[in-house]
């Protein structure tokens, strides 16, 4: 076959697989060319962010003029290579690996975590025999207690090695190995040693079939019943993207998402199982405010106006907001703080640092909120002691910060705006607006480098709490200090259009992987 002509391109190279021409960088593999042009080719060891071991042989591809079979993942583009994935010879050689890799593996698809999500389940439907030659028993191994959130079950394992590769070089802590060999080899520990690594639950991700599970997971869903939202994890201020997972509107799982600028691949332990807290049932899911000297429900236009009345009816107003709020509702808050003369403060939550050795400028970072950057962007400083200067006649207004909140002194109202109601705040409160989370509405955050990314709502909010932002705006709009659109998209454009840092971004222009901040991108041209 002669490849179709194509014009020169300069520093790339061009080549044709399955047909179509593919013009990439010199050095690029097989694997990631063929994914350019919209050809997956099969693989089990290969991943894009670890070492190439070329394992599995499960790759194999024909390339016109070369001798044999070669795997995608250990061969570079050459130019004018003409690669056939499809190739009847290609699918014999994978159809062989695979009825060597199900000889050992177990049926228990019904009751494997990874069913629905399975690569060797997909290959197999696709490319893999139709029947068993194999009549001998199988091997059998208990499941193993790797440590930390991980189970190892070495009947479904393929000995890819992902998970030892990601061990010794990102994680640089390595535990595991290829123990034995031959038809006995096996995952091992070494002894004494567990996955106990700040980033180790990366290993279930990587494991492409149900051989390593999460035992904070086991059992709880099925692929197929789970529905997705792209997201950013809201732990730390590196701002790692994520998957939030719901089932019947409950999160059940966050998994990392691919974002090359940000976190590759991966995210660290910590991220992965905050997400309790997003469930939490005991939410203020109505508006209230004080009437008799008592809080009781009332409708959103009363808890509004009764909240603005308080602000300017304040000999001095104090903002004290949340840096895990987005920055639509920052945006706001700092509109509100303006007008109305007030001081705006954040809390701050702070933990160690922790890095994944492997990957650069990767970590858990020490501040442990979402918009940290974003807060101090719109005004928001830090305080040691945010309430001491309050005094009788003043109205603190607490966005989502309530628990920051300790000892108010008499005479001080406080204006709510959260998802929970701290019963230390009850005898102050003159109005509590009830918020989404940041799983139940769209924004962003902006994290420590000035990367601008959209997190979408995973979970519909409770009883008849709104969005944050809606309700500041609503609030802001009560006071007089502007009219705000209702759609996180259109404040946003408001903010970019009003505020410098954000000039000519849009919601569009992020898209799922976000953008530097226009001065950022500037300063380091």
């Amino acid at each position: 076959m002669t490849a179709p002509v194509a014009p020169a391109n300069p520093g790339m190279v061009t080549l044709t697989i399955e047909g179509r021409i593919v013009v990439v960088p010199p050095g690029t593999n097989l694997i990631e060319a063929a994914k350019t042009a919209g050809v997956l080719i099969p693989h089990y060891c290969y991943h894009p962010s670890l070492p190439v071991a070329g394992v599995c042989r499960m790759c194999l591809v024909e390339v016109e003029k070369f001798p044999k079979l070669t795997p995608a993942c250990a061969t570079s583009v050459g130019e004018g290579q003409v690669v056939h994935v499809h190739s009847d010879k290609a699918r014999e050689a994978r159809k062989g690996v695979l009825e060597f890799l199900l000889i050992n593996h177990p049926l228990d698809c019904p009751i494997c975590d990874q069913a629905g999500e399975c690569e060797l389940q997909d290959y197999t439907f696709a490319e893999g025999r139709k029947d068993s030659r194999y009549m001998e028993p199988k091997r059998f191994n208990p499941m193993e207690d790797f440590g930390g959130d991980v189970l190892y079950v070495p009947n479904r394992c393929i000995l890819c090695t992902r998970c030892v590769r990601f061990m010794d070089v990102m994680a640089k802590d390595p535990v595991l190995n290829v123990s034995e060999r031959g038809d006995r080899a096996y995952i091992g520990k070494f002894e004494g040693r567990d996955l106990t690594h700040a980033w180790a639950g990366n290993v279930v991700d990587l494991c492409p079939v149900g051989a390593l599970l999460s035992k904070d997971f086991l059992n709880r869903a099925r692929a197929w019943e789970l529905d997705r939202a792209a997201s950013v994890c809201p732990s730390c201020s590196q701002g790692c993207n994520v998957m939030l997972e719901t089932r019947d509107n409950v999160v059940v799982r966050i998994r990392p998402r691919p974002n090359a600028a940000v976190n590759q691949h991966f995210a660290c332990d910590v991220g992965r199982m905050n997400y309790r807290w997003i469930n939490r049932r005991d939410r203020l899911e109505y508006p209230v405010a004080r009437t008799a000297n008592a809080l009781t429900p009332a409708s959103w236009s009363e808890a509004v106006q009764q909240a603005a009345a308080a602000i300017e009816g304040a000999t001095r107003v104090t903002v004290l907001a949340s840096p895990s709020l987005s920055n639509e509702t920052l945006f706001l808050l700092s509109r509100i703080a303006a007008h109305v003369g007030a001081s705006s403060v954040m809390t701050m939550e702070r933990g160690d640092e922790v890095p994944l050795p492997g990957v650069p400028d990767l970590s858990l970072r020490a501040e442990r909120v979402a918009n940290h950057t974003g807060a101090a962007l719109f005004g928001f400083t830090e305080s040691d002691a945010p309430l001491a200067s309050l005094a009788a006649g003043d109205v603190l207004i607490v966005a989502d910060a309530a628990a920051a909140v300790t000892a108010i002194p008499d005479g001080v109202r406080v204006v709510v705006i959260g998802t929970v109601l701290h019963e230390s705040l009850l005898p102050h409160v003159v109005a509590a607006l009830p918020v989404c989370n940041f799983a139940e509405e769209d924004g962003t955050f902006t994290n420590l480098r000035g990367r601008v990314q959209r997190f979408l709502q995973a979970k519909a909010a409770p009883a008849q709490a709104r969005p944050s932002y809606r309700v500041v705006g609503e609030l802001a709009t009560a006071l007089g200090a502007g009219s705000f659109p209702p759609l996180a998209a259109d404040v946003f454009a408001v903010m970019a259009a009003t505020f410098p840092a954000f000039t000519g971004m849009s919601y569009r222009t992020l898209g799922l992987q976000g953008a530097p901040l226009p001065l950022l991108v500037e300063a380091s041209a």
